[in-house]
């Protein structure tokens, strides 16, 4: 059902048809949806149907083409804010303030996919569980993972939004989190927005402060992990939590 006939192809490009209403029934991206389910639509009909009307000018999938414009097309719909957004013509307040809520939805859905109470074995458990979440921003984000004596997850705590350094991320924050959801150990996570999941020297000193701080407190820090686009670093694999 995605691909299609010459009509399909200008839409896809983007050539105004008129108000959906008017097509026939069988090619309206939420008469197809309910038809024939959501896995049918392509992406510019899917945003089409979160869009749910298009302007005087263009369609609802019209719009949507014109949010999708773009090397990187979905991926990087979903890094925009709604400043970004709403610079495309025809995008106002609630058409971008919908787009940014169901990119949302998505990314907590996996997130939380398969549940955090299976224990984490591994930095790549923790880095599928975390991924999602932090892959698609546009600025660094640090929270702290609680977990229990078997390193399943209690709670998830974003403690700074910003540029990680010292002042952002302290250690009584850190603990703080792990003291108020009674956790035995910790798991520290943030993201790199350049893709670039390297570590810096400060994200180096940073996790061995965690580290000194969780030994005296009997929370043992368990990894720091860098995310960066769908790639990831851990520290404890690179033996420089100490």
């Amino acid at each position: 059902m995605k691909g299609g006939d010459g009509a399909d192809s200008a839409r896809e490009r983007g050539a105004p048809r008129g108000a959906i209403c008017t097509w026939p029934a069988g090619e309206r991206p939420r008469e197809k949806l309910l038809r024939f389910g959501a896995h049918t639509l392509s992406d510019a009909e899917l945003v089409a149907v979160l869009l749910r009307t298009g302007n005087r000018t263009r369609s609802a999938l019209d719009l949507a083409c014109g949010v999708l414009e773009g090397p990187r097309g979905l991926a990087g719909l979903a890094r925009r804010n709604a400043r970004e957004l709403m610079r495309v013509d025809g995008i106002g307040e609630a058409k971008a303030l919908g787009i940014l809520a169901a990119f949302e939805l998505g990314r907590r859905l996996q997130a939380d996919a398969g549940g955090t109470c299976e224990p984490l074995r591994t930095p790549e458990d923790a880095a599928r569980l975390v991924i999602p979440r932090l892959r698609d921003l546009t600025h660094e984000v640090f929270a702290v993972l609680v977990l229990d004596t078997q390193n399943a997850v209690l709670a998830t705590v974003e403690l700074s939004h910003g540029t990680l350094n010292a002042s952002l991320v302290h250690p009584r924050e850190v603990f703080k989190a792990a003291v108020d959801h009674v956790g035995a150990a910790v798991l520290v996570v943030h993201n790199h927005p350049s893709g670039n999941p390297e570590p810096s020297a400060e994200d180096i000193a940073i996790t061995r402060q965690l580290a000194e701080a969780g030994k005296i407190l009997g929370i043992p820090l368990h990894d720091h992990l860098i995310v960066g686009g769908n790639r990831y670093v851990s520290l404890a694999e690179r033996g420089q939590l100490f």
